[in-house]
């Protein structure tokens, strides 16, 4: 190449080697990869986040966990952990640690070790212990930490050596395994921690991540995008896609439009308004499965009428969910009847669901002592979520169902951040909200969401504390054997049904679209996406 760069020989010569050149440097680009996500992050700690666009942006990018979950399916399978082995009595949990495993290089942090059980203890022991440093650290609130009562569960966690650690359970848990596939449980780095303590700055932990994962932090443009860029020692291998690109576009319809005109290469949660169109879209794919989600309306049962049940029942009642599904879902989900989805183990069959009535929600209003209805507020989501498309027009339809019962509901939003901050505060009187499973395990949606702890973790958005519902739901965690734990999920079920402290809506399709050209990328049941793996074919 050299004896033809500087070369006036004839034409023909020349046009050769610029195309010779032309080709190698195509070649030789980077491949960018652009996703057009539906939402901004909380933070880039998974420890402190409980929704998509966080868990998108910071633990299916940047960090890993001990155990993984198996691309697109449930099965626990090794990560930064290459093996375990469990006690007899179930209490202790041994991980042997990979070795050679090492932490990004950033701008800001240039490791001197690889990834040991000091990252393990560190990131652990943050949530765990109150009087750690970094526990209060930008908060100091550890959701599903707290909500699933591992603060209660692990007793200790020992350092056997640099690569063995072993966790120490008050009880046997027997989702335990499975938990700690869940992004909250990303290793984090102590000897980041440590610098940034000598310097001062203890906040940038959660704000200039560094982690072992297959993306490493560049940097984040507030509600617009957020840059990465391959991690080149990342342990499974380097990624196919060099520079990645989060565009945060909140209206589906947008991220529709961006995709057909080659903005971005993947859409996150398309409309499903669109999807016929896309289907006929040239050069795009749509991919839909079952979403093991639950879309609903949450009740603060603390905050009056809603502490009684006869109020609860008439909403229910009063709210004609039929149509949210046509209106809303275009046919792509099926009415909701339990807290977890029908595709789930242990999903009670025999329970009956809420029968539209709107002439017996009025008198059990008048039974309650409100003939003539009440003034509340109904919140909704600013974001389209699996569960949940568009919750505005959702919670104007209800608005319109209420109004003929004599409720008048003031509809309520915030920004994505600040609406999970405030319904965590129980600041709501009703609120539109939903969740996708993390790890296949009913426990993930009736101990997570409805458990007393989770009222004190701050998942448990209708901060409903029932002794009955919450025996069952902790008997099911101890119990060994599958056919036990169903039989106590069922009752559970049974008492959530006859208390309400939702109204269960819908279980929704999943759906993603991306440009042809995107190969490699499965999805997940969990409605996280992942791009390790994920490759761009050349134009």
């Amino acid at each position: 190449m050299k004896a033809f760069s500087s070369s006036v020989f004839r034409g023909s010569v020349f046009i050769f080697s610029a195309l010779v050149l032309g080709a190698g440097l195509a070649h030789a680009a980077p491949t960018t990869f652009v996703y057009c996500s539906e939402g901004s992050p909380r933070t880039f700690n998974p420890q402190m986040g409980a929704d998509g666009p966080t868990f998108n942006a910071s633990s299916r990018t940047i960090y890993n966990r001990l155990v993984d979950f198996e691309k697109g399916g449930t099965k626990v399978v090794p990560s930064l952990a290459a093996s375990w082995v469990t006690s007899k009595d179930k209490k202790q949990i041994t991980f042997k640690l990979r070795k050679d495993v090492p932490f990004q290089t950033t701008a800001w942090f240039k490791p001197t070790r690889n990834f040991n059980a000091d990252d393990v203890i560190f990131t652990f022991n943050r949530m765990l212990k109150k009087d750690h440093p970094y526990h209060k650290v930008n908060g100091g609130v550890y959701e599903y930490f707290t909500s699933m009562e591992m603060d209660k569960l692990v007793s200790d966690i020992k350092k056997v050596d640099d690569h063995t650690v072993t966790f120490v359970l008050s009880r046997p848990e027997t989702p335990f395994l499975a938990n700690m596939a869940m992004d909250f449980a990303s290793i984090l780095s102590a000897e980041y921690a440590d610098n940034l303590t000598t310097a001062k700055t203890p906040e940038k932990i959660d704000i200039e991540p560094i982690g072992t994962g297959p993306f490493q932090f560049v940097r984040y443009e507030k509600d617009s995008q957020i840059r990465f860029e391959a991690n080149e020692k990342y342990f499974e291998g380097k990624s196919k896609i060099d520079k990645l690109v989060f565009a945060i576009t909140i209206e589906p319809n947008v991220r529709t439009q961006k995709l057909k005109r080659g903005e971005c290469q993947f859409v996150a949660e398309p409309s499903v308004l669109d999807l016929p169109a896309l289907r006929k879209e040239l050069g795009v794919s749509v991919i839909e499965q079952e979403g093991l989600n639950v879309g609903y309306l949450a009740f603060n049962v603390e905050k009056k009428p809603f502490g009684d049940a006869r109020v609860r029942e008439a909403i229910a009642k009063a709210l004609n969910r039929k149509t949210y599904l046509d209106a809303i879902y275009q046919g792509q989900a099926t009415l909701a009847t339990n807290p977890i989805p029908p595709t789930m183990w242990s999903y009670n069959k025999t329970v009956k669901d809420t029968v539209f009535d709107a002439a017996a929600a009025k008198k059990l209003l008048a039974d309650a002592g409100f003939p003539n209805g009440f003034e509340t507020t109904l919140w909704y989501m600013p974001v389209s979520r699996p569960y949940n498309p568009n919750a505005k027009k959702m919670a104007e339809m209800m608005q319109a169902d209420l109004a003929k019962i004599g409720v008048k509901a003031k509809l309520v939003t915030y920004d994505w951040s600040t609406y999970l901050d405030k319904a965590r505060g129980g600041e709501h009187d009703m609120l539109l909200m939903g969740w996708t499973g993390d790890n296949g395990d009913p426990d993930n949606f009736l101990g997570t969401l409805l458990s007393c702890a989770a009222v004190k973790g701050g998942s448990n958005y209708s901060r409903w504390c029932n002794k009955d519902f919450d025996k069952l739901v902790n008997d099911a965690r101890q119990a060994p054997d599958q056919k036990t734990r169903t039989a106590l999920y069922m009752k559970a079920q049974e008492v959530f049904k006859k208390e309400l402290p939702w109204i269960t809506i819908a279980h929704a399709k999943a759906f993603r679209a991306m440009e042809k050209r995107v190969k490699g990328y499965t999805m997940s049941p969990f409605g996280t996406d992942s791009f390790y793996g994920v490759d761009v074919e050349k134009k």
